[in-house]
């Protein structure tokens, strides 16, 4: 990936924050004008400036022009299902050991977020999304960070009923009940692969766990992500009042060898399961 121009152009986003930390997405736009409560602000006069540079209103009021991150882009990009939060993303992406050129499967691929993450991981990621309106989407926000060319690829299908292909390295699921799908991983999952289920609730994961434990799978855990953030100001030192709690329940396991045989120290034999 090739670094980013200081100057803004046309034809990008860019993320407008202003003194209290408010923060506006938009696409620039040559003789296009942004509306906003502190004032109109022209296109025109954050086109050419450097990234990190103010910008000011009409009124006076000034922004910080920056491009957006990847998370910046996730919380505001339109939606169709809702999305996995930037500090799961992160998590998931960690714990499923996610690195350029794997092939991933993501079944359930909601709005992209996750798809974005994986793919400028440097994944090759294959989605399955039963409702085309969703399909549509994620799509559309992969294609608006990545361009038209990138390694992704959506299959509008029920993943319940199979699995396309085989031979991945990685199996994501944000699904409502990912153990139905467990039986087709076997033959889709390589032995030594990871699959992670991201599910917003305990009785859900206690499902799945229960599946996996069932299955060809060892060394499953599972955790959610706790985001506190703390106030900092002067002599005033003390966590916000308000913190991202709970959102979902991530879990990840290793796929075992199902081929596997031989002689077990002791005489016994070893289990194919």
């Amino acid at each position: 990936m090739t670094a980013a121009p200081a100057t803004l152009a046309a034809g990008e986003r860019v993320l407008l924050v202003d003194a209290r930390d408010r923060r506006y997405l938009l696409m620039l736009q040559e003789g296009s004008t942004f509306h906003t409560h502190a004032g109109t602000l022209a296109h025109d006069d954050v086109i050419g400036a450097n990234e990190g540079a103010y910008v000011w209103t009409a009124t006076g009021k000034r922004f910080l022009a920056l491009r957006p991150t990847l998370a910046d882009r996730i919380l505001k990009m339109p939606r169709g299902a809702q999305v996995i939060y930037p500090k799961d993303i992160a998590q998931i992406l960690m714990v499923a050991d996610i690195a350029p050129g794997m092939r991933v499967l993501e079944a359930g691929v909601g709005s992209g977020a996750l798809s974005m993450a994986m793919l400028r991981a440097g994944a090759l990621v294959v989605g399955c999304e039963l409702r085309r309106e969703f399909a549509v989407v994620a799509r559309a926000n992969v294609a608006s960070l990545l361009g038209e060319t990138a390694a992704y690829e959506v299959h509008e299908r029920d993943v319940y009923e199979g699995i396309p292909d085989g031979g991945f390295d990685r199996v994501v699921f944000d699904l409502p009940e990912p153990w139905r799908v467990l039986p087709h991983v076997a033959g889709a999952l390589r032995p030594g692969g990871i699959l992670v289920a991201y599910l917003p609730t305990i009785n859900q994961t206690a499902e799945l766990r229960h599946a996996l434990r069932e299955g060809p799978f060892a060394g499953a855990e599972t955790f959610e992500v706790l985001v506190r953030t703390w106030h900092v100001e002067g002599r005033s030192v003390r966590p916000d009042h308000r913190m991202v709690a709970h959102t979902g329940f991530v879990t990840h396991a290793r796929m075992r060898d199902t081929q596997q045989r031989g002689q077990a120290p002791g005489g016994c034999v070893s289990p194919a399961r």
